[in-house]
């Protein structure tokens, strides 16, 4: 289990570094290097929009790479998703700026973050079932909290290469070729990844199906038809953890830097410190998970989120890093105690012949609602000079969506179903509470 679950933590992380890198260079540089004929706010307006469009093509991968997982196996989907999100990461380094080739700068770059998009959507799905189909049941949610700890841990990662770019290059190094390195850095990555996971065994549920020849022919048709209800569920569920994360990652990091004038080094610092300290505590959160069950948990963060959205406004306007840095963390402490668990969670409410497709077009669904366009409303509502409770009462509304869907999805611990209803036997959630 621990060399499984560090293949996936590996993978995972070097995907969400690639994603990750691109937000922070929109955040710091690609409005005024891409879109120069605009003026500094619609510059990075344009730039996270190109950001969100990889967020809007990651629930078109979760359907490849979903479909791919159900017919043909969890391990292809591995190996496939890296290399897509790998290459196309290595291209947006080489792309050439407005100022060499004009119009064709931007669609370069927003075919190849589709690309991108289209590679994470399918690595979630992948990495999660790897860990949850392998482990025993009593540790699934630990186990599972692996590819969970790869999204901060590829953040740091992404930021902590910029930040020591930013540090040691002048501001005209970094804003010519300096932003680039950290694109090129991914190809090494990739293949370090694509090591580590070359001799991933198939999951043992995965390999029953195939045994069984219960695989399903049209995974994507028979999530649509049964289980939609669901999907939708999930995708609202998720959407908090994204929109409070990407504001705290990528929106604050352009307002800080751009309204109040804090120095990009000190707010990337800020930030990291407290995306460090939630990787940290995912698989603290997890075990409690597996102990008391995912969904009570959700709740309790998603109400965290609720409560914490106009603090974390308030602390961000004071322009200062202990403050904000406490902004942050406040945040990302809800985030944390929903998506800690969801490794698990997510993965079970579905049957194992439609797990990879539905586990993965419900995750990437709260992806769309809560992380593709957060930066660019939270950017429109802050460009005022008053302090930008839009944005917080923005964000604060998508945490009332996520607490209401979480209320409406059952628990899926197979223990604490076990524990409520009385009965001896082993199912979970899914078959027990999903449509036929």
């Amino acid at each position: 289990m621990l060399r499984l679950a560090m293949a996936s933590l590996a993978g995972t992380a070097i995907e969400f570094y690639d994603f990750f890198v691109y937000g922070t260079a929109a955040a710091l540089v690609l409005g005024p290097l891409f879109f120069p004929s605009f003026s500094p706010l619609a510059g990075t307006l344009a730039a996270f929009g190109t950001f969100g469009v990889g967020f809007l093509a990651r629930p078109l991968g979760s359907v490849v790479f979903g479909h791919i997982g159900d017919r043909y196996g969890r391990r292809p989907v591995l190996l496939g998703s890296l290399l897509l999100t790998g290459l196309a990461t290595v291209a947006v380094g080489c792309v050439p700026t407005y100022a060499t080739i004009g119009a064709a700068a931007p669609l370069l770059l927003l075919v190849l973050r589709f690309l991108q998009g289209l590679g994470l959507g399918g690595e979630w799905g992948g990495a999660a079932l790897l860990t949850a189909e392998h482990a025993p049941e009593q540790r699934r949610g630990l186990w599972a909290s692996f590819p969970q700890v790869g999204p901060p841990l590829g953040f740091l990662l992404a930021n902590g290469m910029i930040l020591t770019l930013s540090a040691a290059l002048t501001d005209a190094q970094f804003t010519s070729w300096g932003w680039r390195v950290p694109f090129w850095a991914a190809g090494v990555l990739a293949l370090a990844g694509l090591w580590l996971r070359r001799s991933v065994e198939e999951t043992p549920q995965f390999r029953a199906l195939a045994e069984t020849g219960r695989r399903s022919d049209a995974p994507l048709t028979e999530v649509v038809r049964g289980h939609w209800r669901l999907v939708l569920l999930t995708g609202g569920a998720l959407s908090a953890g994204y929109a409070v994360f990407y504001s705290v990652t990528t929106w604050s990091l352009a307002y800080a830097t751009e309204h109040l004038k804090v120095d990009r080094t000190v707010m990337l610092a800020c930030i990291m410190a407290a995306v460090a300290l939630k990787g940290t505590l995912t698989p603290v959160v997890a075990v409690l998970g597996d102990r008391y069950g995912r969904r009570p948990l959700c709740l309790i963060g998603s109400a965290m989120c609720l409560v914490w959205m106009f603090p974390f406004v308030a602390l961000l306007r004071t322009a200062d890093p202990l403050l904000m840095t406490l902004g942050c963390l406040g945040g990302l402490l809800g985030m944390v105690t929903m998506f800690a668990v969801v490794g698990a969670y997510v993965p079970e409410l579905y049957a194992p012949r439609i797990r990879c497709t539905g586990a993965a077009v419900g995750y990437n669904l709260g992806g769309v609602l809560g992380g593709a366009l957060t930066p660019v409303v939270a950017t429109a509502l802050a460009a005022g000079s008053g302090p930008p409770w839009g944005v917080a009462l923005y964000l604060s509304g998508i945490a009332l969506l996520s607490l209401v869907c979480f209320a409406l999805l059952p628990e899926t611990n197979p223990a604490v179903v076990r524990a409520r209803t009385g009965t001896g036997t082993g199912k979970g959630a899914a078959e027990a509470a999903a449509p036929a």
